[in-house]
């Protein structure tokens, strides 16, 4: 359900995917690895802030995952409205689908090793997993500083869609939920699948539809929420004109 103008909901909450980051200019599977974001991504979240500040949106708190690609967002975006001073939680259940053996990976190599439509099975299905990491391996995250005490159940060596809707769920149930229920304007800095998840938990989106839809890097999603958080309603706001002739990649 949309609405046509940002009307005076009792909170709202705004979600950014990262700008591009190097990953998507090298057309490259992103995922854990913690790629920074490229000259273009800066400017695509210094657009989206300039964007929000236009809007007149306030903030109490700010979420992203733990990758720079979200953080260095979230900072740019926060500089460019005026707001730096806003204060941030990282969280690393909002983390990008964790892409196990095919972290890293150039996306035209994946084709050619596994074949294009086993390549697009595990990038846009919702079950399907690609292949594991064994532990251990150089990019397996386990123990490093940004997920110091997280158990190996926590911490995946691949997932599917279906696996990041759950640690997003659970973020969302006890981090960003509450806080929206008691009033609080909520901005929340992801990525490309970490955002499908919310898409599901806050419009209903199923299974089947969330597979083709496209998130695009640093246009702001506004919700307005009320019945002290149990109702989303996402506003038409202006959109950013794309600055790149690719299609953006996860």
């Amino acid at each position: 359900m949309r609405s046509t103008a940002i009307s005076k909901p009792s909170s709202r909450l705004v979600l950014v995917r990262h700008g591009a980051a190097s990953s998507n200019e090298g057309q490259s599977f992103g995922g854990w690895d913690d790629v920074p974001l490229s000259p273009r991504g800066v400017e695509q979240a210094r657009a989206a802030g300039r964007l929000l500040r236009k809007l007149n949106l306030r903030f109490d708190l700010s979420f992203s995952s733990v990758l720079r690609r979200a953080l260095w967002t979230q900072w740019h975006c926060l500089d460019t409205m005026d707001q730096p001073w806003v204060p941030t939680v990282a969280d690393w259940r909002l983390n990008e689908r964790h892409y196990g053996g095919l972290q890293g990976m150039r996306k035209a190599d994946a084709v050619r090793f596994w074949g294009a439509e086993q390549v697009h099975e595990w990038r846009r299905g919702f079950h399907q997993r690609p292949p594991m990491l064994d532990p251990g391996d150089p990019r397996d995250s386990l123990g490093t500083p940004a997920y110091q005490g997280l158990a190996r159940c926590q911490v995946p060596l691949g997932e599917s869609l279906q696996d990041t809707l759950a640690r997003v769920r659970e973020c969302w149930n006890q981090a960003i939920q509450p806080r929206l229920s008691d009033g609080q304007n909520i901005l929340l800095f992801a990525h490309g699948n970490s955002i499908r998840a919310l898409l599901m938990i806050l419009d209903g989106t199923s299974e089947d539809e969330i597979v083709a839809i496209e998130v695009p890097n640093g246009q702001p999603y506004v919700y307005e929420v009320t019945d002290r958080g149990k109702r989303y309603t996402r506003s038409d706001i202006p959109q950013i004109p794309t600055t790149t002739s690719k299609k953006e990649t996860t």
